[in-house]
């Protein structure tokens, strides 16, 4: 377990989570609102957890988390930090199942990010990269108390913008 909240528990993806990463990273909303990653198997989710979250808490200390309710143990989502070559700041993610939005999970999972962030590995600043059309997101960002800072491009290749956010913490 890396963090506990009132109603969550958020823990190390393991290769054992392939199944709820296939579902999640598939999910319509996942596809509209993050990136379609092209995983369709559970070899492909495998190797997303490979090359993603277990690899970044190799290099990092820290990544993607596994969202899990404590009552029921259930895994609703995902919550965590990432850090890109291309930002010089680390970036908090997250992504839920549909049924467990607008819930709070995002809110209080990504409160337990922000305060671990700061408390334990000392940063002093988070990003957030969004789609525009993303409003919930960009509204949760808000009671975060992120801030819009302007438009960026991921890569080179990628033509499509997102919205950088920041704040200091």
């Amino acid at each position: 377990m890396v963090l506990e909240t009132k109603r969550l528990i958020l823990r190390e993806l393991l290769t054992d989570d392939n199944k709820f990463i296939l579902r999640l990273l598939n999910e319509p909303s996942f596809i509209e609102n993050i990136e379609d990653k092209g995983v369709r198997t559970l070899e492909d989710a495998t190797a997303y957890l490979l090359n993603g979250p277990i690899a970044s808490y190799k290099k990092n200390g820290f990544g993607l988390w596994l969202v899990l309710t404590k009552d029921t143990n259930t895994a609703i989502g995902m919550c965590g930090l990432i850090k890109r070559d291309i930002l010089k700041d680390v970036d908090i993610g997250y992504a839920f199942f549909p049924e467990y939005c607008s819930k709070g999970y995002a809110l209080e999972s990504a409160t337990a990010v922000m305060s671990y962030a700061k408390e334990q590995l000392g940063l002093k600043r988070l990003l957030a990269l969004v789609n525009f059309d993303n409003q919930r997101s960009i509204k949760l960002l808000d009671k975060l108390g992120f801030h819009y800072e302007r438009n960026i491009q991921l890569s080179a290749q990628d033509e499509k913008e997102v919205r950088l956010f920041g704040t200091t913490i």
